[in-house]
């Protein structure tokens, strides 16, 4: 019987040893030289608190750069050279018109030119007669008066031909007043156009910047300001983010959609925002007067419903750290209890030594 009680206290004599030496290999768990050249930190730092709002918008051209073209004229037309989308540089030809109102311009030229020859000619014979001694020197001054007025009426009937692009044979040339995109087309080959067409027939936008317009609701109005940094996300490019300010405040509420638009100015140099666009928008500011302490959100493992981050002191000694996340605002992450200030945490490879450490 003592024979078996000794047995027994040697077998969990060595029980709990192994046991120690386990934890001991787990607690003393040491970094490896290749993991270690990858492996880099940041320390805890106490910043102003940020503050983060979403909302949800649109992408639009900038009204000051984008022009209406509306027909001049009526008529059918006789070709569209340009379709929705494609660029276009100011002065290109974008669709012709035949029109009887550019027939009733041609006649009105050639009757000015003639005109103008008429009255060339009668103050050429007032001058001969008057030196002649044949005529009155008022004569002469009615004689250039008309001539004047002659000439007057030819430049502007030239003058309405170079505005309005008239051409010979009762055409009619529509151009870009701008470099920039149709963004709009509301013509097509042989449609008839009413003289008294009062709608655009092209939108012709600029769009190396665009708005993107934020709609706002009652709750936050208070907290959106001048100023302040937007990041916008589209549905086209998930993983690129556009930064602009806010650059207006529309201090209206839309009756239909109870939300006060914000506007935004994004430079799209390489025309990856397109009109019309859904966006995402997220504007974030410093709140006054308030500080916590933050770290890279890359930092931050979520496991069994809790925030962890493994916390370096040296090669040998890592700690693997519960805290409470207060906010996560883009990149940056706020703690609100189990971090102290210049602690580093690791923000690479955090999850290899998490997973060694607490398996």
């Amino acid at each position: 019987m003592r024979i078996f009680i000794l047995i027994v206290a040697i077998l969990a004599t060595f029980s709990c040893k192994n046991e120690i030496k386990q934890e001991e290999k787990k607690e003393t768990f040491v970094l490896s030289d290749k993991m270690a050249s990858t492996t880099t930190t940041e320390k805890a730092t106490m910043t102003p608190l940020r503050n983060e709002l979403n909302f949800y918008g649109k992408v639009t051209a900038d009204n000051n750069k984008m022009i209406e073209v509306y027909p001049v004229v009526g008529g059918n037309v006789s070709k569209v050279y340009v379709e929705l989308g494609d660029y276009v540089r100011k002065g290109q030809l974008l669709a012709t018109i035949r029109s009887t109102e550019v027939a009733g311009f041609e006649k009105d030229l050639e009757d000015a030119k003639n005109d103008a020859v008429v009255a060339k000619n009668n103050l050429k014979v007032a001058q001969e007669l008057y030196e002649g001694k044949l005529s009155a020197e008022r004569d002469v001054v009615e004689a250039k008066s008309q001539l004047e007025k002659a000439t007057s009426q030819l430049n502007r009937i030239n003058e309405t031909y170079s505005i309005y692009n008239i051409r010979k044979g009762a055409i009619y040339e529509v151009r870009s007043p701008i470099n920039g995109f149709v963004i709009q087309k509301n013509i097509n080959q042989d449609m008839l156009l009413r003289n008294d067409k009062t709608d655009n027939i092209f939108d012709i936008a600029e769009i190396k910047d665009v708005w993107v317009i934020a709609n706002v609701n009652e709750s936050d109005i208070n907290q959106v300001k001048l100023g302040i940094d937007a990041a916008i996300t589209t549905l086209s490019y998930p993983d690129k983010i556009f930064y602009g300010k806010v650059d207006k405040i529309f201090n209206i509420i839309d009756p239909e959609t109870k939300a006060m638009k914000v506007l935004i100015k994004i430079n799209n140099e390489n025309y990856l925002l397109k009109p019309e666009m859904r966006a995402t928008i997220k504007l974030s500011y410093v709140e006054k007067d308030k500080s916590m302490i933050s770290i890279p959100s890359d930092a931050i493992i979520f496991d069994k419903s809790k925030s962890y981050v493994m916390l370096f002191k040296d090669r040998n000694n890592i700690e693997t750290r519960q805290v409470e996340v207060f906010r996560q605002v883009g990149k940056i992450t706020y703690i609100s209890a189990g971090l102290k200030q210049d602690e580093n945490v690791i923000t690479n490879n955090q999850l290899l030594i998490y997973d060694a450490l607490n398996d």
